[in-house]
């Protein structure tokens, strides 16, 4: 193929992208915001890797079987082996391109233990591992645009991908300068747009990663997979915005979960897991804080300082900025917020979708986590999974391209226009206020079937309205237009919890609180002139 198209330039779009351009296509990599700016700077934690130099006892068949049994066995052995079994060529890249890895006194790698790890296989950069990886990974595309290989396109929005007869030929785009829409053709097209954060409100995450690709495509016929696994993280602080994450590598260096009970100190995960209690996964943890009915603290305090300014940095400096606390002294006051996306577009094992010549990398994809992923593992995802896309593309010849969009392209800039002189009483920000209600009171740690039917009528209620909002102009045009799309993937959300009558992995349902063994299977759901079709992935379609 000679170009294509990548949505999205954090951590799994560059690597795509300087894949792509190394292989001689001509790369457009479009985003509304510089990478500087992506989601992928906010991981902190690490990237997981065995490599030739790992702990005693590890190895990359422990990674495999931990990464399988941390979601449940519902990721694909073949997609799970290929990523850890390639992970220390992707550290070994990333140190070639200028990643600085801590290191001990003697210059050895320093890793640590994240929840549902047999052993310390976690790479880190400090307390900022996803901004020194981006920062390395911009350098290299930089230097693939100077020559020519790669170009830019900021300040520009998804709006739709062009598809005929089941084949992506390009994507529309909403230009933020000039309110106007623009498709740019090419032989392929990836997305790399991050996870759903806009169905839940305040997350941990980016509000820039809204889901509205995911359900857009969803729309035009992409098929979703186990939307239903959504990852609370255990330990976050509040904040006027947002959720801030603290990081898993507090808990990786020592930190003790615990509640206060007749002035003494609960610790319930190790009275109830033994000394691995703060290590367990996630939703394991998360569930476990839930069901305490306490405020739960993160203690780190008992550490000396120098192990907390080298490896804990920069929790330290946002436990002070956001919650005035000193955590060389005091304990940091945490709860459960939604954090990762399992689910999103069902991709093959070469991360294409039901649709031709549309692939999905990062969060956006789901593939190997399963119904839990485990800490350390998203970053090692985001690259693997670019550098799988951009292999299959540049492996493929071009398909002729002869249809005409400009009929379907004038239609749509019509109905953005109307959109935007409707004087409906309804203002976008107004539903999207009440959809992230609707979504965190009915599909939160615990889930149950009243509860889920109440969110779709609810859903169904924002559905039948969305046609009819009215523009507000004192947010970008994007965030009124994009409503339809995030609404339609919040309803198949909700759809997937429905139908999965177990409980597995960071799916809980009250109602049905035990394994059920003849549900390993993924949930792929489908739309169709507004029919949500959810049905078992019974042969592993998507990962054979």
């Amino acid at each position: 193929m000679d170009k294509v198209v990548i949505v999205g330039s954090g951590i799994a779009g560059l690597s795509c992208a300087i894949r792509c351009a190394g292989a001689g296509m001509h790369v457009v990599l479009v985003s509304p915001f510089p990478s500087e700016r992506s989601q992928s700077v906010m991981a902190a934690g690490g990237i997981n890797a065995v490599t030739s130099d790992h702990e005693s006892g590890d190895s990359v068949s422990s990674h495999i079987e931990d990464t399988l049994k941390g979601g449940c066995y519902l990721a694909g052995r073949m997609a799970v082996s290929g990523l850890c079994s390639h992970a220390e060529d992707i550290i070994r890249y990333l140190e070639g391109i200028g990643t600085v890895f801590s290191v001990d006194e003697k210059g050895r790698p320093m890793r640590r233990a994240f929840g549902g790890q047999s052993f310390k296989r976690t790479y880190y950069c400090g307390s900022g591992t996803g901004k020194i990886i981006v920062s390395a990974l911009v350098m290299e595309a930089r230097r693939l645009e100077a020559a020519g290989l790669i170009t830019r396109m900021l300040w520009q929005h998804f709006h739709s991908a062009l598809i005929h007869e089941g084949v992506c030929r390009g994507v529309l785009l909403f230009d933020d300068r000039t309110g106007n829409l623009h498709p740019i053709y090419a032989d392929a097209v990836v997305m790399a747009t991050g996870g759903q954060n806009a169905l839940f409100g305040k997350t941990t995450g980016s509000t820039q990663c809204d889901g509205y690709a995911a359900g857009m495509l969803f729309m035009q016929g992409a098929q979703l997979k186990n939307l239903e696994f959504i990852q609370y993280h255990p330990t976050t602080i509040e904040t006027p915005q947002k959720r801030m994450l603290i990081s898993e590598a507090v808990r990786g260096e020592g930190g003790r979960l615990f509640y206060q009970e007749d002035g003494k100190r609960v610790y319930f995960m190790e009275d109830k897991y033994g000394e691995k209690g703060n290590l367990m996964t996630r939703d394991v943890i998360s569930r476990e804080m839930e069901s305490t009915g306490r405020d739960i603290f993160l203690d780190v305090s008992f550490l000396d300082k120098a192990t907390i300014d080298n490896r804990l940095g920069e929790v330290r400096d946002l436990c002070m900025k956001y919650a005035h606390l000193d955590i060389c002294r005091d304990p940091i006051p945490v709860a459960p917020s939604v954090h990762f996306f399992m689910g999103g577009l069902a991709v093959h094992l070469n991360h294409e979708t039901n649709l031709r010549n549309l692939f999905a990398v990062g969060e956006c994809a789901s593939m190997y986590h399963g119904a839990n992923r485990l800490g350390g593992n998203s970053l090692l995802a985001a690259i693997y999974s670019g550098n799988v896309a951009a292999d299959e593309i540049s492996g493929r010849a071009s398909d002729e391209n002869t249809h005409d969009f400009t009929l379907e392209i004038e239609k749509k800039k019509e109905a953005l226009a109307r959109m935007f002189d409707s004087q409906s009483r309804f203002p976008s920000l107004y539903i999207r206020n009440m959809l992230s209600d609707t979504m965190r009171k009915n599909l939160g740690i615990v889930r149950e079937e009243s509860s889920l039917r109440h969110g779709i009528e609810e859903l169904e209620y924002y559905i039948s309205i969305a046609d009819q909002i009215r523009y507000d102009s004192s947010v970008n045009p994007y965030d009124n237009y994009s409503l339809t799309g995030i609404l339609a993937l919040a309803r198949a959300t909700l759809e997937c919890a429905l139908e999965r009558k177990e409980s597995r992995g960071s799916h809980y349902r009250s109602d049905y609180p035990e394994t059920d063994s003849t549900q390993s299977f993924a949930s792929l759901v489908s739309y169709d002139g507004g029919k949500y079709t959810v049905c078992p992935d019974k042969e592993c379609f998507y990962e054979s």
